[in-house]
């Protein structure tokens, strides 16, 4: 895999068009939370920063999607997670590929994000 991306589009294309496609909904759920929200790379990933400051991050796998909301948000939704059966750790959950991403769910993590950023 290349181990440096410049923007989005270079990491979809790595992976299969069906898993382009979710990362695309993914992304654009993400840029309809708020307008001020910008694209960038980071940690080799699609990542989002708002008030120039680290948003969310997402990388695709072979069977899942990982979403990285941050700790706090993963310890707020810990209950969505469970209730929705995501695996999930410190960081990160993962939505498998084999079902729809739980946009709703998505959207609620990247508000409470902006919620946080806004604050501090």
């Amino acid at each position: 895999m290349k181990d440096t991306f410049t923007n989005f589009n270079e990491y979809f294309l790595l992976f299969p068009e069906e898993v382009q496609l979710k990362m695309e909904i993914l992304k654009k759920a993400i840029h309809s939370q708020n307008p001020d929200l910008e694209e960038h790379i980071g940690y080799q990933m699609p990542a989002f920063k708002y008030k120039d400051k680290p948003l969310v991050y997402f990388a695709a796998y072979k069977k899942h999607i990982g979403f990285y909301p941050l700790p706090k948000a993963i310890i707020h939704f810990q209950n969505d997670f469970i209730e929705r059966k995501y695996k999930f750790s410190k960081g990160a959950v993962q939505f498998p590929l084999k079902e729809d991403l739980p946009l709703d769910l998505i959207e609620k993590m990247v508000q409470f994000r902006i919620f946080e950023i806004n604050k501090a």
